[in-house]
């Protein structure tokens, strides 16, 4: 059952409550058992008509240009559910290019940030609980179904050897907030591209699935390929960071990763960024168009950003061009 799925069946269960927010409706999802996630963090909807009511949103939550521009790098857990096609319709060729800019990066960081948490809590216990490898039946299954998600093993019969291990945890670790967001803008358009209001892709993935989205004009010789669709814009972003994590062609990223952490350096956007040229055919020109967006929007500062301990709020668009 997808996302949208599970809140209409949770809806039906038992009717949203709304909250007072001027016009705005945020609502908590379903029941008061799904009102908190796992980690007892209240789950909130909040459904938008305009991308001013998000502005709203951001006001309350001090997520603003003026909040950045005084230090705060504390990222509300705000998740963006779907590209809603009237952001590449109407709302993207009206308004100025700075707002759109702000947008894309305020919506887009949280999705970065809660894929990095992901990739880290993994990345944790592997480190944690290395040693009870073979001998924790559970733990044992896990890890090697990890290092299978991760191409370090076959699948569960291969043994997962210390060489391998340690390369698992080369590969288990964070994509920058600033390289993340800038690939973001320049594979999108700002996610204004087709791809990202047809199927929340925002990093132009391919992919030879029935359900990819084709290109209007296939290049010959290549099969009948598509750009990956997603359900939702998370999706995109963690897909996104398994695809640097395991492809042959990112091993230069991960090497270099590894050793700004092992120096215990930030891990720096701009510093992967050098190692992307072959991310896309124009070799050392996206590198530098990477590097230049990066450098006009100030994306460097990023890097800092974390998630913050609020609620997880749901960004639901509806109405008028919303899906």
């Amino acid at each position: 059952m997808g996302f949208l799925s599970v809140i209409a069946a949770l809806q039906a269960a038992s009717p949203a409550r709304a909250w007072p927010l001027a016009a705005l409706a945020l609502v908590a999802l379903g029941v008061a058992a799904q009102s908190t996630d796992s980690r007892g963090r209240a789950v909130e909807r909040f459904e938008y008509a305009s991308y001013t009511e998000l502005a709203s949103l951001a006001e309350r939550l001090n997520y603003t240009q003026q909040s950045w521009m005084a230090g705060i790098r504390e990222v509300p857990r705000v998740y963006l559910t779907d590209v809603p096609p009237r952001w590449r319709d109407s709302v993207a060729p009206e308004i100025s290019v700075d707002l759109k800019k702000r947008l894309f990066f305020r919506v887009g960081a949280p999705l970065v940030l809660r894929s990095n948490e992901l990739i880290l809590r993994d990345r944790a216990r592997a480190e944690s609980q290395r040693d009870q490898l073979g001998s924790e039946p559970e733990f044992t299954a896990w890890i090697k179904a990890l290092a299978e998600r991760y191409g370090i093993v076959a699948d569960a019969t291969d043994e997962l050897t210390d060489a391998r291990y340690d390369e698992l945890l080369t590969r288990l670790d964070i994509v920058p907030v600033s390289l993340a967001l800038a690939q973001a803008a320049e594979e999108s358009g700002w996610g204004t591209s087709r791809f990202a209001a047809a199927g929340n892709a925002l990093f132009g993935q391919w992919s030879w699935a029935t359900d990819a989205i084709r290109p209007l004009n296939q290049r010959e010789g290549l099969g009948d390929y598509g750009i990956a669709a997603f359900e939702t814009p998370l999706e995109s972003v963690r897909a996104y960071m398994q695809n640097l994590n395991t492809h042959a062609a990112y091993a230069g990223l991960r090497a270099r990763r590894a050793e700004m952490r092992r120096a215990g350096e930030t891990i720096s956007g701009w510093e992967l960024a050098r190692t992307l040229d072959r991310y896309s055919e124009r070799g050392t020109a996206y590198v530098d168009t990477l590097h230049t967006i990066m450098r006009v929007n100030r994306l460097r500062d990023a890097d800092e950003a974390y998630l913050g301990d609020g609620p997880t709020i749901y960004l639901v668009p509806v109405g008028e061009g919303a899906g």
